[in-house]
């Protein structure tokens, strides 16, 4: 069943987005991956990471590895709901914009 297309807040700021689109690519991510790809440090990440439980969109596993405790981070099915229909209305609102005109912002 596919969702209408929603503006979600909870998931457009930019490191909420981009979390979810590393997470719509893989079954699971491990926070430190995550972390570094979208450039934050652990407690920035680890605010993105609580509103987007908060909102039933991720789930956290943590599992011991070498002696040090890792966590890994998933999407729910409601997170990847939501997250198809953000990217879909922000898909619909880009083609609402007018195209560029000829020679419109080119400086050269």
């Amino acid at each position: 069943m596919s969702r209408v297309p929603r503006f979600d807040p909870v998931i457009h700021a930019p490191g909420r987005l981009q979390i979810c689109a590393i997470l719509s690519a893989a079954e699971e991510a491990e926070f430190a991956m995550v972390r570094d790809a979208i450039a934050v440090s652990d407690s920035v990440l680890s605010k993105h990471l609580k509103q987007l439980e908060e909102a039933g969109y991720i789930k956290l596993r943590k599992q011991a590895h070498a002696g040090r405790q890792r966590t890994w981070l998933s999407l729910t099915p409601a997170g990847r709901s939501a997250f198809a229909a953000h990217v879909a209305e922000l898909t619909r609102l880009a083609g609402l914009t007018a195209p560029p005109m000829l020679g419109e912002g080119f400086s050269g």
